[in-house]
């Protein structure tokens, strides 16, 4: 009995809640904001979204100051070895905190005159931000699959938040479907490795087998046992689903269409950002002992999603769905450098800086997105960008930018975060996802090429019917100016110059 109580009181003086700030501050943001929406009177609530939008950045700021003093608790674990915060963590948790800030935005301009509540919306969002937070810092399966599925039924409260809508109720309920089934195979996997590794009777045992290092530790004197190779191979079939890699994308297409533009937008870079965060920590962390049937298994997934992706969007018309086959494509190349960096250190910061670069890019060509949907959220198709350039151009110039640096043209920041992953598989050794990987580059050119052609070019060859019809051009506010274009011009400085955070990325 005196040893349990001296392990109680070891994991209990671990229970460092400075390290998870961040996280208690959402929570408490997001129960404010339904506070505030009893207290204050219907024509007050308006400013809810603006105390959730400040807030956050009072977050983000406090954030960055204590993590650039040299807080964060790095190196260390808390919580009984819940969590683990190394570098490649809280830059996640900033990533996750931007992204957030960006969503709420884009909300507040694809909500407005639409009959739906609207403080729960952000609510909602500031929940699952700080669950995606804590997931990037998981170190034990039991926090990482309540972040997971925290995370999970947000966004399918969040996938058919437009409930009048017959394809976002169709959305919502595939997701759900699909979100499930994956849960269950993750579940599956991780009660077999949790079975396995707590075995007594076998060398390196744990009573903690579901910690990541007690994990580890067991895989490396059991690297070809069966029934963890099974294991292993449920839990990456699950992460897949998150991150869209084949053949676990089939859901986002008509998710991603039949979602708001915000929830799009979360979906396409904050949700993919937690399944490669959770998946570098899987790969190098616990599964890297099982190497020789790892690689194979992510290789021939990083194959087959970048040629799905890409090949699916080429006869794409619906912007929607072209991010999300485009975003099954960017999967693909990022799984290539998760397996860099089995063999290459530095490609670790190769995956987050494509991660950056990402979200600048997917940011701004959604929020031209946000600006440009129709009221009842359908359409959305590349026709609809006609003349965007010539009526709105800086929307036209904002959407070239983010366009362009997904396509991974030079010298815009999505060229030089290709490069980077192709350098590191290069350096690994991996020439034939090196070359599938170009070749899934050159296949994008022509449908990202086709949607910029459809805002720029395209006003030339309009027929008489096109250009007369009319259309009513949508008015941008000071503070989207503000935001997209700094958007662009991050894009745009990146590819010139990103010494510093690449450096900085390199050392995590």
């Amino acid at each position: 009995m005196s040893d349990h109580l001296i392990e109680f009181k070891e994991i209990a003086a671990s229970n460092q809640w400075g390290a998870i700030l961040p996280e208690i501050a959402l929570g408490v943001l997001a129960l404010t904001l339904l506070v505030l929406e009893i207290f204050l009177p219907k024509n007050r609530h308006v400013l809810i979204p603006r105390v959730a939008i400040i807030g956050q950045l009072v977050v983000l700021v406090w954030f960055l100051a204590f993590f650039r003093a040299g807080g964060g608790y790095i190196g260390q674990e808390t919580f009984g070895g819940m969590l683990f915060h190394d570098g490649v963590g809280q830059v996640m948790r900033v990533f996750f905190l931007v992204s957030s800030l960006l969503v709420c935005h884009l909300a507040t301009i694809s909500l407005a005159g639409k009959q739906v509540p609207k403080v729960e919306f952000f609510h909602i969002a500031l929940v699952v931000t700080a669950a995606l937070m804590l997931l990037a810092q998981s170190n034990h399966f039991v926090l990482f699959f309540i972040s997971l599925e925290t995370v999970t039924v947000g966004f399918f409260v969040l996938v058919c938040y437009l409930r009048y809508q017959a394809i976002a109720l169709e959305a919502g309920l595939k997701y759900l479907v699909l979100a499930a089934l994956s849960s269950a195979v993750m579940l599956f996997g991780i009660a077999l490795l949790y079975g396995i590794a707590g075995n007594p009777l076998l060398e390196g045992s744990s009573s903690d087998s579901m910690n990541f290092g007690a994990l580890n530790a067991f895989l490396k004197n059991h690297p070809e046992s069966n029934i963890a190779i099974i294991g292993m191979i449920l839990v990456i079939a699950g992460v897949a689903f998150k991150i869209a890699a084949f053949p676990f994308q089939i859901w986002v297409p008509d998710v991603y269409q039949g979602a708001s533009t915000p929830v799009t937008a979360f979906l396409a870079v904050a949700s993919k950002a937690a399944g490669f965060a959770v998946l570098l920590t899987l790969v190098l962390k616990v599964f890297q002992p099982m190497e020789t049937i790892l690689v194979p298994l992510l290789s021939l997934l990083a194959i087959l999603t970048i040629l799905y992706g890409n090949i699916a969007a080429l006869t794409q018309r619906n912007t929607k769905r072209l991010m999300g086959l485009s975003g099954i494509a960017h999967a693909g190349y990022l799984l290539v450098g998760v397996i860099a960096s089995l063999y290459v250190p530095w490609a670790m910061g190769a995956v987050v800086f494509y991660l950056v670069t990402y979200l600048l890019g997917s940011f701004a060509v959604f929020g031209v997105m946000a600006h440009l949907s129709p009221e009842d959220g359908t359409g959305d198709e590349l026709e609809d960008y006609l003349d965007l350039a010539k009526n709105r151009p800086f929307l036209g110039g904002v959407l070239v930018v983010g366009l362009g640096s997904l396509a991974g043209i030079p010298p815009l920041a999505g060229f030089i975060g290709k490069l980077l992953i192709f350098i590191a598989a290069f350096q690994a050794g991996l020439y034939w996802l090196l070359a599938v990987s170009v070749f899934g580059v050159v296949l994008s050119i022509y449908y990202y090429f086709g949607w910029i052609k459809a805002a720029v070019f395209q006003y030339w060859q309009v027929s008489p019917e096109e250009a007369a019809r009319s259309r009513e051009w949508p008015e941008i506010s000071s503070i989207s100016r503000l935001i997209l274009g700094t958007l662009a011009a991050a894009t745009v400085v990146l590819g010139f110059f990103q010494g510093p955070l690449s450096d900085w990325l390199g050392r995590l």
